[in-house]
């Protein structure tokens, strides 16, 4: 692809008011706990990402990919904290958010022990994964419309730059694996294996994390979910084609063009700022 986008390292701080981690979405506590639950993954599976494209670094030769590397590297860190105090918000409210962690950390920690090549494939299918939920995010105004402000904000952020950097680890695989029929079946079978992982998890923690803040018998609240994910607005739903995209064979993250919202990012900015009384900055 003839898109090149550069990622920009932006050390923000977001002050989330933890006394409202369990009801700072407007729809309630249901669609809380779903991006509540997604949170969980972050701060490890960044860590992982961040080592998974170190293990290659001495292998790009390509000096502006290379500066890309470094930057992903440097918002992956910078998303890892916020969530890690998103989380530890979570864990003061009474959810078991550490042991969940842990789950996912020793998850993680086996896939460490395959080849570095089959690691990388990982980061890339989960990147793509998290740059669909990404774009959903931003291309659905509604989701985070009259949230509390703080977490609004955090989330945004995070949406913003999965789309920045969506394409750096997809880059940096074909250069150092190859786009043949290796490097596309192997990143084909760590995509499927990543998603059936990923949703594994992500749902069984989602109704621990539902049940221990008090919500199992609300009817209502579990029909909100359904109906944002697979009803109206059904965002999942309308997401699976460029999620379903990744299978093709000449795939390239930037075929999804939303570089547009890449502009949202200096109001982001100066907003993020008011919340820590600092003057307003620009990407």
């Amino acid at each position: 692809m003839s898109i090149q986008i550069d990622p920009v390292r932006r050390n923000l701080r977001f002050a989330l008011p933890q006394g409202r981690v369990l009801n700072w979405h407007p729809a309630g506590l249901h669609v809380t706990q779903f991006f509540n639950t997604l949170s969980l993954f972050f701060p490890a599976g960044e860590r992982f990402f961040i080592q998974s494209v170190r293990n290659f670094r001495h292998e790009i030769t390509d000096t502006a990919l290379k500066a890309q590397i470094s930057a992903f590297i440097g918002q992956e860190g910078f998303h890892t904290r916020e969530h890690e105090d998103y989380n530890h918000a979570l864990q003061g409210a009474g959810l078991p958010v550490q042991a969940m962690e842990r789950v996912v950390e020793r998850l993680l920690e086996a896939v460490k022990r395959l080849p570095a090549s089959v690691q990388l494939a990982a980061t890339v299918a989960l990147e793509h994964l998290t740059a669909v939920l990404g774009d959903m995010l931003l291309r659905n105004e509604t989701l985070l419309a009259e949230a509390e402000v703080h977490f609004a904000a955090v989330w945004r952020w995070h949406a913003l730059e999965e789309t920045e950097h969506k394409a750096v680890c997809f880059d940096a695989y074909e250069q150092v694996v190859g786009r043949g029929a290796r490097g596309y079946g192997l990143r084909v079978m760590a995509f499927l294996l990543a998603n059936m992982l990923f949703w594994g998890l992500f749902i069984p923690f989602y109704v621990v994390m539902v049940t221990r803040a008090g919500g199992l018998f609300r009817l209502k609240g579990w029909w909100q979910v359904v109906q944002l994910v697979a009803g109206r607005p059904g965002v999942l739903r309308r997401a699976l084609p460029d999620w379903a995209d990744f299978f093709r064979r000449d795939f390239h993250p930037w075929q999804h063009d939303n570089r547009a919202f890449l502009a949202l990012a200096p109001a982001l900015m100066d907003e993020v700022a008011a919340f820590n009384d600092l003057p307003a900055r620009r990407a």
